[in-house]
């Protein structure tokens, strides 16, 4: 198989419902159409489509469910919030769907539920088989789990194709969150007993630290942080990053922790709007190395860009204009003297090795 991209968070759904951004069509080409100053503002330049993942080499990425609750809606032309339970559970059945309209619809495109799908995506990126027929391969991930009404519902949610679930984003029913400090709750417990009776994907991303702590103690299923970035690398965000003691003890579980391209978590200090080229590929590569010396190797880190997810083009590191960026990252950690193991290892490995524990043989 030749090397691919496995891209562990993005905000494919809420971009389509919430900023008209069909994943299907170029980002290049849409960026001509999207002109209003205050949307761009507001969301940056897009980064993600479908061929620019397929030239990037990104075979497969987590794609999000991802409903705000409206009482941190930031801007006044967003459109997906909720205020009760079962407002976030319709929105996030209606991302659900269109996960499933784009792989019905769109023959590139596969919903992986389990291994022999896997499988399928990734043997199309067989460096015997013809580059045309390249699948790119969408795992759902809940982030935030209020769209969930009440643990019970989670076999619900598995047998629709959710495969990895956040408990929180800011805080929800089940978790303390990113600005919204807390533990989890006694629903958040039995979220994750539930979770572990079908063998899903623990995603501790935005889960506070009290939270995140007790879910490492409690939680026996496989497990990851789809996109955080050390806090070494952005102490003023100590609510969203993750320790080093942190990092360790996603390690000691085998975990893999997916990092961004966001100036925010890169550049202390750096606030939206702030000039893109205060960091660049060797200072996103630095975090990529961070990881590996504080867990003693290449195992625990992978790519979860985020790209699109409340910031574009103008919010990366010089290097990063589009998601086909992913795959410069590779050549960067081999100017870092990384051997070929490691490098594949972390472009895709790490994250394929946990994806295929969560995920049903058949």
């Amino acid at each position: 198989m030749t090397d691919i991209i496995v891209d562990a968070h993005q905000d494919i759904a809420w971009n389509f419902f919430n900023n008209g951004r069909d994943f299907r069509q170029s980002a290049w080409a849409q960026r001509r159409t999207e002109t209003d100053p205050v949307f761009l503002q507001h969301y940056g330049y897009r980064m993600v489509g479908l061929p620019e993942a397929l030239i990037g080499r990104v075979a497969l990425t987590c794609g999000t469910i991802f409903v705000s609750p409206r009482s941190l809606v930031m801007y006044s032309d967003e459109k997906i919030y909720y205020e009760t339970p079962q407002e976030a559970y319709r929105l996030g059945v209606q991302q659900l769907d269109y996960y499933h309209r784009l792989s019905d619809e769109e023959p590139r495109i596969r919903l992986i539920r389990s291994q022999t799908d896997l499988d399928e995506v990734l043997a199309s990126w067989d460096n015997k088989a013809n580059p045309k027929n390249r699948l790119f391969g969408l795992v759902i991930l809940m982030e935030g789990a209020d769209p969930i009404l009440e643990p019970a519902q989670v076999e619900e949610w598995y047998e629709r194709g959710l495969r990895v679930i956040g408990p929180a984003w800011s805080s929800t029913r089940y978790s303390g969150g990113t600005k919204a400090l807390g533990p989890l709750t006694y629903l958040g417990r039995e979220l994750l007993e539930n979770m572990a009776g079908f063998g899903m994907i623990l995603d501790l991303a935005h889960m506070a630290p009290q939270a995140c702590y007790e879910a490492l103690g409690l939680y026996e299923g496989p497990l990851f942080s789809s996109h955080a970035n050390p806090l070494k690398f952005c102490p003023d965000r100590p609510d969203r990053n993750l320790s080093d003691e942190m990092i360790r003890l996603i390690a000691e579980r085998d975990g893999v922790m997916g990092v961004m391209p966001f100036n925010m978590f890169l550049v202390p200090g750096w606030q939206m709007g702030d000039r893109k080229d205060a960091a660049t590929m060797d200072t996103f590569i630095a975090v990529i190395d961070h990881i590996c010396q504080v867990t003693g190797s290449a195992r625990h880190v992978g790519i979860g860009s985020d790209l699109d997810g409340g910031f574009g083009a103008e919010s990366a590191p010089v290097g990063f204009d589009s998601v086909a960026n992913l795959w410069d990252i590779g050549p960067a950690l081999a100017a870092r003297g990384y051997a070929a193991a490691d490098i594949s290892a972390i472009l895709s490995g790490n994250f394929l090795r946990i994806l295929r524990a969560g995920l049903p043989t058949k």
